[in-house]
């Protein structure tokens, strides 16, 4: 019988922590961070890229800046 409430007990402990950790994500997300935080991290996959070189374009999108499709 003692088992049964050390286990009803450590399931309501672990409801309330999860609860806790859900509301602290909420917080974190929408108080504490603002947009501009959110749009510099989307940008951040593109920051190390280097911009093409005009052979590099003209290869890519022709002369008329049109893009190549090939097939």
């Amino acid at each position: 019988m003692a088992i049964d409430i050390l286990f009803d007990q450590a399931s309501s402990v672990m409801t309330v922590v999860s609860f806790t950790t859900f509301l602290g994500i909420l917080w974190w997300t929408y108080i504490r961070h603002k947009e501009t935080d959110f749009a510099k991290a989307a940008q951040a996959p593109f920051d190390d890229e280097e911009p093409l070189s005009a052979e590099a374009r003209a290869r890519i999108y022709g002369i008329n800046g049109e893009e190549n499709h090939h097939g």
